[in-house]
């Protein structure tokens, strides 16, 4: 039997409504329980500021498209290397790490989970063997459908059951957690050399819009009550004038579920634009957060970008097709047969570039004009707005108006008569960070009862311990003590055991793939449909026997059991 005991510890645990007390935190058998022996380990919290461990809702740290940006830079790869030490690996990379340099930092961090935002079914395997060797985080993988020929074909026929089979055999064949759309039905389109403006276009040769394809998926999703909603990039990612299209897109999200959202939207700063080119481009994120306040139905991540070298990738091929044309820089785009695509270029975020300020200030505004921080995660969209190693800058600024207007001496001088950032005086207090950095994740991916995002009795010992007072520290004014004290924990611990001390790892980790498998009737089981057997046959370059991700993939897989409405 194995305890532990974490003793005067300033708790913050929003999920269970704790805003700061102190508390002992007792742990046995990695679950945090009601008291241990007098035998069990004691750690001192010494009055610490001690958070549930940090969750990651949106990321790119494992598959195929984050390992073509591995080598698509080696630049990137001589940068952040570390030597072997102790039961640490080497590791090399700075935007995009090896795995262990992300399992690495994000426990320096605090951090116990990450969703991989974007997994092409079809390459599923490799993503999962890149989670096993991101050994201290517990790994979950959205699973892209925006151009699924399958899918498209029931939204025509407005088969929404149909879709749900759709979904519920490909997440049971790959071990996918939920559904991702990523510009839904434009990705198709740029395969056949066009595009899509809206959400009301249509996606050549198969008749249906990202609307209807948004709609069903959601009700779909419902239908196979999935932990998580529909996790969706909007149309438009990153065009000036595509706020327009965000707006269209929230007013889609109906109210589905009582427990969560029925509509998650990713990196929203990059779909908060006004203008109709570059050279007039404005932020729009009060009419988003107005929206966004209206609708309790929709939850997002900031997409906050920082200044300096990163690598983009997406989904989103033809996005990645115009930022090439900006920036000329090296580039790949990639189909994946009947699903999706992909696209990756590295870029450079820059104080002298107008546009780069102005998207800068809209990702601090979405966070500071939504009310409730339920509703607004922070998140750079690893790597695409920044790595997440920036965070803990991230909650500074969200922490200090003073810190974002010495941080605006420095943009580009026009970026004020195009942002509302520097009229907005609201600074976020410890608890609210605690909800957009873990408790709001739980929440949106529907894991709090797993015992995720959380400290009471029965839950997972997640625990990250930071080596801040908050009685001690004015974090308007002591801003540089914020990044400090959010960039190394004093111990991050991952199921009752210390992972991390002073901001380095201390054991060999051994994390769990979380996936869903939603069970339906018999009618509704795939793989004896003629048609869709056919796709197989006629079009994949894998036969529909070798498509499914066997156990072993995932040693320590965590599979969670859904009943179909179907």
């Amino acid at each position: 039997m194995t305890e532990l005991l974490i003793r005067n510890a300033y708790v913050i645990d929003p999920i269970n409504d704790i805003r700061g007390e102190i508390m002992d935190i007792p742990i046995r058998e990695g679950k945090i329980v009601e008291e241990v022996s007098d035998r069990a380990p004691v750690i001192d919290a010494e009055g610490y500021l001690t958070l549930p461990g940090g969750i990651d809702s949106h990321s790119h740290v494992c598959g195929t498209k984050v390992n073509f940006g591995r080598y698509m830079s080696p630049e990137d790869m001589r940068a952040g290397r570390t030597a072997r030490k102790g039961r640490m690996h080497v590791t090399s990379g700075y935007s995009v790490p090896t795995t262990f340099g992300n399992s690495y930092r994000y426990s320096a961090m605090g951090y116990t989970m990450v969703l991989e935002g974007a997994m092409a079914p079809l390459e599923a395997r490799h993503t999962h063997e890149e989670f096993t060797a991101t050994p201290h985080q517990d790994m979950m993988a959205n699973t892209l459908f925006d151009g699924n020929w399958s899918i498209m074909e029931a939204v025509l026929d407005k088969d929404v059951k149909r879709a749900a089979a759709v979904v519920a055999w490909i997440l049971n064949a790959v071990k996918g957690f939920a559904i991702k759309l990523t510009n839904p039905g434009g990705t198709e389109a740029w395969g056949w050399g066009e595009d899509l403006a809206g959400i009301h276009d249509e996606v050549p040769h198969f008749g249906v819009t990202p609307a209807e394809i948004i709609g069903t998926m959601i009700r779909a999703n419902e239908l196979l009550h999935l932990p998580h909603s529909v996790h969706l990039h909007c149309n438009n990612l990153g065009v000036p004038g595509n706020h327009r299209t965000t707006l269209e897109t929230i007013a889609l999200a109906p109210d589905l579920n009582p427990k969560r959202q029925s509509l998650y939207l990713t990196h929203v700063q990059f779909h908060s634009y006004g203008g109709t080119t570059w050279r007039d481009i404005d932020s729009r994120s009060e009419e988003v957060t107005k929206a966004v306040n209206a609708k309790p139905q929709v939850v997002m991540d900031m997409g906050q970008i920082m200044f300096g070298r990163t690598t983009t990738m997406t989904a989103d091929g033809p996005m990645e097709f115009k930022l090439y044309m900006l920036h000329h820089n090296k580039w790949s785009n990639h189909d994946v047969e009947l699903e999706t695509g992909s696209g990756i270029i590295p870029v450079y975020y820059t104080r002298k570039s107008l546009v780069n300020c102005i998207m800068w200030a809209i990702g601090l505004e979405l966070a500071l004009l939504t009310k409730n921080p339920w509703q607004c995660i922070l998140a750079t969209d690893n790597p695409n707005g920044a790595p997440f190693v920036k965070y803990p800058e991230i909650i500074a600024l969200l922490m200090s108006k003073k810190f974002r207007e010495q941080e605006g001496a420095l943009l580009d001088p026009r970026t004020e008569h195009h942002v509302p950032l520097f009229a907005i005086d609201r600074e976020l207090d410890w608890y609210e960070i605690a909800v957009m950095t873990r408790a709001a994740q739980a929440k949106a991916l529907g894991i709090q009862d797993l015992g995720r995002g959380h400290l009471a009795p029965g839950a997972l010992a997640d625990v990250a311990i930071y080596p801040m007072k908050t009685d001690q520290l004015d974090p308007a004014t002591q801003f540089q003590q914020v990044i400090a004290g959010f960039a190394r924990t004093r111990y991050t611990i991952k199921r009752g055991r210390v992972v991390a001390r002073d901001g380095e790892v201390v054991v060999d980790g051994a994390n769990s793939t979380i996936w869903v498998r939603p069970k339906v009737p018999p009618e509704y089981d795939l793989s004896r449909d003629p048609e869709f057997v056919k796709k197989f046959e006629q079009y994949y370059t894998v036969r529909m026997r070798n498509y499914p991700v066997q156990d072993t993939y995932l040693p320590r897989g965590i599979c969670i059991e859904t009943e179909a409405d179907l």
